[in-house]
Order: C-alpha cells, then structure tokens, then sequence
C-alpha cells in the first residue's frame, strides 16, 4: 500500500508547499496527454518491429533459407498476418522502422518521448531518404528540433525545402528527368463520375488552379447559385473542352494565373545556376530551378517578381495613412509570410486576407507592424471568438496566438522583414 502521507507531504511539512494546490488538466490538456501515449506506443512498436526483421533476417541466413528478397518478402507476409494489414503497409512499417532505430536515433528518442508525431516521424525518413545516407543523418538532428516544434506540414515544407537546397547541383537534371515523366489521366468512378489526373510540374499546377479559382469566385458574384467547387470544376472543363470562355460574366474573361516567384537577383544574373543557399522559391511549391525561374522571371505581367538583396534578402517597409492596405504594402507583409499566419496552417499568402491585428476602428495602424496575412477561415475564427492575436514587436513579423484556454502559439514568417534601430554612437536621423 502507498503512503500518500510520504507520497505527497502536507503544506505543513515543507514550507515552500505551503497552500500548494496541484494544477487541474484541462479539456486540451487531457487530448494532448494521449496523444503523447500514442507517439510513446508508436516508438515501441518500430522498435519490436525493427527487432523482429533482424532476429528473423538473422535466423534465415543462418540455417540457409534462400535470396535476400526472399526473406524479406517472408518477413512482410508473416507481419501482415500477424497485424491484419496489407503487405504494403507491413513494409512501409519495417522501412521507417529501421531508419529510426538504425540511421535516425534521435528521431526515434523524440517519438519516444512523445515529443513528435508518428506523422512527423513518417516525413522526416521520407524527406531524408533522399538524399546519400551521411547527409540525412547529419541533417536528422537539426530536422527533429523542427519537428519538435513545428505543426506536421509546416514542418513538411521547411525540411522539404531544405533538403532541395541540399540537392541544387543535381536539381536542374532531376527536374528535367522528372518533368520528362508528365502525363495525364482518366480515373473512371461511380454515377458516371470519374477523375482527371494531371501529372505535371507544380508551378503549372498551381497556376492552374488559382486562375480557376479567380473565374469561379468572380462568376459566383456575379449571382450563380453553383457552389464555388462546383463552378471551378466547371471553369477547367470548358476550358480544356472548348478553350473558350465568351458564355461567362466579362469580368471573368480577363482573368490569367499569378505565380509568385522569389529569386536572389545575382542568381538570375549567374550562367552556372544557384547554390544551395540561393534556390528560387515559387510561393506554395516551393525550390525550382534556376532555368525554370529565369523562365519566369521574364514573362508577362502575370509574375509577380520579387528581387531580394543576395546577402540579407531585406525588402524596404512601406506604409500609409488609411484603412486598405496599399498594393507595396500588401506585397510586402504577404512577401514576408509566404502563408498564412495561423498556427499550422500553409495556405498560400496570395490566397489570404490581410488582417490588421489591432483593428482599425480601435486605432489600429495600417503598416507592416500590424498587418499580416489570414486565411479567410482563421481570420473569422480571429474576429469572432475568444483567441487573442498580436503582432510582436520588433520580431519582424512574428503573430502570436493566444487561445481561450491560455495557452501561447508563436507564428513565424517565411522571410521576416529586419527591423532597424538607432544605437548611441549611430543616431537616428532627423526626419
């Protein structure tokens, strides 16, 4: 039987317990604590996982039991059977198994202290999987510090991009061997419905998609009663099918794909493309090629270029005296967040409304400390429940969202804008 007496002193026996009340978890706290379990069992589990495969590799070979792929194949039925999964997944388990256990300790440390995801986990030997194996294992430790702190799809794109960085010498050749592999595709489905798969680089993808996003919401104000997932759907058929658009509203008729594109300006200047820390990055895809960028960089209007400066990459503030946002302005603040300014979330800026966190009407001011970009769903959640959200001074951009129930979630900006101040033997100037 436990002594709760010795367990727990009284107040009285110790003073520095004294009206001592231990904390009551909350709703929130109560999920996180079994999400931690789970991240706690998954750990155990790749590591049995990972020790079955050796015992059983480690058995075959020494009674003689045949070729390699053989015993694997063996070891993934035996494990689908016992599991009642598929042998794909059972492979898929025995794959990231030995990447934690074996190449990325730390990873596996985290997992188990249920300090990451079993999905974090999952992208991290995805992602480092690419590259030679001592470059992964150099990169895991600063990767898991990442995800430590980072939501998974944040955390997604930031070792993405890093390991395209890692890889820009090759980049050029991958993606024209990829590129070479594009292709479309017919899915047939159910009622008469089916599926059209595009395989195709990812700046065209997008572009697609946001010019049949413009068509749609500009047809939807003009008063159709479709859905705007309906309309867009019906946007990309007619185009494709008739490559017309002269039976829409004329405000639709002039409207073309944006594509943002960020590219230090020496890189564009360089015949021998880009290093692995100047790639161009196209605003939601991510790295491109330097050929690729220079392609885009002198098109029509429809790019949208933004230079920076080779060393520091700043980009001058603007500001004015009124409520809507300037168009430099606007540029500015969705140039430095690159998403929108939510926790966790990765919609493009370009698709964001600008938010002012301290509103206009309580005095807020229209500049580049308070305002940034909000996807339309967290800029109502904002407005209109009991979150707080504050732009912290002098951080260059970041947003920290306060929670009803108190806890604290600071937002960093993909490029954040360098704040100046004047020192003692450097003062400000006069105007």
């Amino acid at each position: 039987m436990i002594d709760t007496a010795e367990t727990f002193p009284r107040g009285g026996d110790d003073p520095d317990l004294e009206g001592f009340v231990p904390p009551v978890p909350d709703a929130v706290d109560l999920v996180v604590e079994a999400s931690t379990m789970v991240s706690v069992f998954v750990a155990q589990r790749y590591a049995r996982v990972d020790a079955m495969r050796r015992e059983l590799v480690g058995r075959a070979r020494r009674f003689g039991a045949g070729e390699v792929e053989l015993v694997e194949r063996s070891i993934r039925l035996e494990l689908a059977a016992a599991m009642r999964v598929s042998e794909y997944a059972a492979g898929r388990l025995i794959v990231v198994a030995e990447a934690l256990v074996r190449s990325y300790p730390a990873a596996w440390d985290a997992l188990a202290g249920g300090r990451i995801t079993e999905k974090h986990a999952e992208v991290l030997v995805d992602l480092l999987g690419e590259l030679p194996a001592d470059a992964g294992e150099a990169l895991a430790v600063e990767a898991v510090a990442w995800a430590e702190t980072e939501p998974v799809n944040v955390f997604r794109r930031r070792l993405r991009d890093r390991v395209a960085a890692m890889q820009a010498g090759s980049f050029e050749d991958r993606y024209a061997r990829a590129s070479a592999g594009r292709r479309i595709a017919v899915q047939p489905g159910a009622d008469g419905m089916g599926d059209l798969w595009v395989h195709a680089p990812l700046v065209e993808l997008y572009a697609i998609e946001h010019r049949a996003t413009a068509m749609a919401k500009a047809i939807k104000a003009a008063g159709d009663e479709r859905t705007l997932e309906q309309i867009r759907t019906d946007v990309v058929c007619d185009l494709l099918i008739d490559g017309s658009t002269e039976h829409v509203p004329a405000a639709v008729s002039g409207i073309r794909a944006q594509v943002v594109v960020t590219v230090p300006v020496l890189t564009l200047l360089d015949e021998d493309g880009g290093t692995a820390s100047d790639l161009p990055v196209v605003e939601g895809v991510g790295p491109v090629p330097v050929s690729r960028a220079r392609e885009l960089c002198g098109g029509d209007g429809k790019w949208m270029r933004v230079l920076t400066h080779p060393e520091t990459g700043i980009v001058l503030s603007v500001g004015r005296d009124r409520y809507a946002p300037p168009a430099a302005l606007r540029r500015l603040v969705t140039w430095r967040a690159g998403r929108c300014m939510a926790p966790g979330c990765v919609m493009p800026a370009s698709r964001c409304e600008v938010d002012h966190q301290v509103r206009w009407t309580d005095g807020g001011q229209t500049s580049v400390e308070n305002t940034t970009p909000l996807c339309k769903g967290h800029h109502l959640v904002k407005e209109n429940t009991a979150w707080q959200v504050r732009q912290i001074p002098g951080s260059g951009g970041v947003i920290e969202w306060t929670s009803p129930t108190g806890r604290r979630y600071l937002v960093k900006p993909e490029r954040p804008v360098p704040v100046f101040t004047a020192t003692a033997a450097e003062p400000a100037p006069p105007f």
